[in-house]
């Protein structure tokens, strides 16, 4: 069956012979030792970041009902965040929560690497294709790193706000337009974007490290969390440049996102989340042994097992 990328990835065996392949089994060894190899990882260039939007954006117009229904979540999150920074007059972390997005998306984007999996694959992706994540067997090694982004998340908050007080002290923030010129005209608050700036920077670093590829290879070879955050540690250590451009293209997309009330992050998280599978495969060359996850059994049911239906984990299965 043709799928979707036939021809992106027509010249792209599994371990072909390329010079720009890092750590690529060898043809004569047995299938036990390639399994327990690395993943081959390959030398890209800023080619393939564009490649990778494209196929995003491809898989964002094929699927874009589904792709809103799981990402409506986030504008709503960001209004509510910013309203409550307004309503406890802690306006200082509202430009903090905002910029935080980046430090937990790659989790988020877990139903997203799903969807593009099974379009690569040329399967059908609907919106219940999403959830198929939770049947992963990875799928505790991902909730590991998840709380490990929320955990850094958490930290960066704590941070800017340490930064704040250091600055300007516990006087409450004034008024929005009060609260701008305070920061943008005076010499403390050129202090305060530079050193949270930098702090951010630091941060952001320290999660596309960990995070880049990691949330996509286990669920395509049922990674586990060390695994998972050596590969995209690797994976940034032979692309430095490309990985630091495809950073500033998501801190750049999050922040057009965010600017109309947080309301394009519906556009926004999608298109990464699909870019970042892509951005998985160009990087990682493909596994010659894919696991397989044993397909749901459905249970046929009719009116009558209404309301025992929704108890569907008590009912035995043959």
């Amino acid at each position: 069956m043709a799928t979707p990328y036939a021809d992106e990835f027509a010249d792209d065996p599994p371990y072909a012979n390329r010079g720009d392949t890092a750590a690529a089994p060898s043809q004569h060894a047995t299938p036990q030792a390639q399994r327990a190899a690395p993943p081959a990882i390959r030398k890209i260039g800023l080619s393939d970041l564009r490649a990778t939007l494209r196929l995003g954006w491809e898989d964002f117009k094929a699927v874009p009902s589904h792709a809103i229904m799981l990402c409506v979540i986030y504008p709503v999150l960001g209004l509510v965040l910013a309203r409550a920074v307004l309503g406890y007059s802690v306006l200082p972390l509202l430009f903090p929560m905002a910029a935080g997005f980046a430090l937990i998306g790659p989790f988020a984007g877990l139903g997203l690497y799903e969807l593009s999996r099974r379009r690569e694959l040329g399967q059908h992706a609907s919106a219940w294709h999403a959830t198929e994540v939770l049947r992963s067997p990875s799928f505790g090694a991902m909730l590991g790193l998840g709380a490990l982004l929320l955990a850094i998340f958490v930290t960066w908050i704590a941070t800017a706000q340490a930064i704040y007080l250091a600055t300007f002290g516990y006087a409450p923030a004034a008024a929005i337009p009060d609260f701008l010129r305070l920061v943008l005209t005076t010499q403390a608050g050129w202090q305060l974007i530079l050193i949270g700036c930098g702090a951010g920077f630091l941060f952001a670093v320290a999660t596309l490290c960990l995070s880049v590829v990691a949330f996509p290879i286990m669920l395509d070879r049922q990674a586990g969390f060390v695994d998972a955050i050596a590969t995209s540690l690797r994976a940034v250590a032979r692309n430095p440049l490309p990985m630091a451009a495809w950073g500033m293209i998501v801190a750049a997309l999050l922040v057009v996102g965010s600017l109309p009330a947080f309301l394009g992050l519906a556009v926004v998280i999608p298109l990464l989340g699909h870019a970042t599978w892509h951005l998985y495969r160009k990087v990682v060359e493909p596994n010659p042994f894919p696991p397989e996850i044993p397909p749901a059994n459905p249970i046929r049911r009719s009116a009558a097992d209404f309301p025992a239906a929704l108890l569907q984990w008590k009912r035995e299965r043959p």
